[in-house]
């Protein structure tokens, strides 16, 4: 009932920038949150980014000062600006949006199928 897509991914330099897109589509009736996470091979997802519909945001702190998340939930996106990428930052950053499809029903969780973001030289 809701696909989540992400794009903008790609191979960076070190202190490098990429912007990634994620766009929520189908049978929405309204949005709470979109966050952005990430996961390296062998390691537990990790929260990146979260902004509210109200514009209120949080960040990990490996990522502060770095990166920044933006949303427009007129078109039901969330971005995330990737400035000074490090090494670190590799990893499959997936989009993470808690919709509710009409009005009465559950919020529910729905995910992007990630995109791969890899800092090297």
């Amino acid at each position: 009932q809701v696909q989540v897509v992400e794009s903008g991914g790609g191979l960076v330099q070190p202190g490098g920038s990429l912007k990634l897109s994620c766009v929520a589509s189908g049978r929405i009736f309204s949005i709470s949150n979109m966050d952005w996470f990430r996961q390296t091979p062998g390691d537990e997802r990790e929260l990146v980014a979260t902004i509210t519909k109200g514009g209120d945001t949080l960040y990990t702190d490996s990522v502060k000062g770095r990166f920044t998340i933006s949303s427009d939930y007129a078109k039901n996106a969330v971005y995330l600006q990737m400035n000074s990428l490090k090494p670190e930052d590799t990893a499959v950053y997936s989009c993470w949006v808690r919709a509710q499809v009409h009005s009465g029903a559950l919020y529910e969780n729905y995910w992007g199928q990630g995109t791969q973001v890899t800092v090297s030289s």
